[in-house]
């Protein structure tokens, strides 16, 4: 088994390199994309729990930024970059997220989904396609998937949904 990372290209989805998180919000997808594009809304529920936020800057457009500093109980500041790949307005959202620095080794491309079913309900799917396996298995040991889950049912609170 090599020790080498495998790096392949970020926008080519790989089952071994994706963590995917799924929550069904007995909200409008339009709320629930709004939660995700209003600078005022989304620090009122992104980040796990026991963590702040601030945003500093949001563009959301293609080609645009998010840049936003999430702060952990102990005052640990933990800088953020969205860098928007593509938006379909209450459909879709692609982003490229990694810390507020340039050419961020740990950056890892971001799709969420925006699906409305029969009852009105939005099925919210979060994607993150990592540049390599090693890095994908690094985010799952830290926590990835718990705190993404917190993330997401403070979402559903913030949607009045919980």
């Amino acid at each position: 088994m090599s020790t080498t990372p495998t790096t392949t290209d970020a926008t080519t989805w790989a089952l071994d390199r994706e963590i995917v998180l799924v929550r069904v919000l007995d909200a409008s997808r339009q709320a629930v994309f709004a939660a995700w594009t209003d600078a005022d809304a989304f620090c009122q529920w992104f980040g796990p729990d026991g963590y702040t936020c601030v945003v500093r800057e949001m563009d959301v457009r293609n080609g645009g930024r998010a840049r936003f500093d999430i702060t952990s109980g102990d005052g640990t500041v933990f800088t953020n970059r969205f860098d928007y790949v593509e938006i379909v307005p209450n459909e879709k959202l692609v982003m490229d997220h990694g810390s507020d620095i340039d050419d961020d080794p740990a950056r890892f491309r971001v799709t969420l989904s925006f699906d409305e079913q029969a009852d009105g309900k939005t099925v919210l799917t979060l994607r993150q396609l990592h540049p390599t396996v090693e890095q994908r298995d690094a985010g799952i040991g830290f926590g990835a998937v718990e705190l993404g889950l917190q993330t997401m049912h403070k979402l559903a609170r913030h949607l009045g949904v919980a």
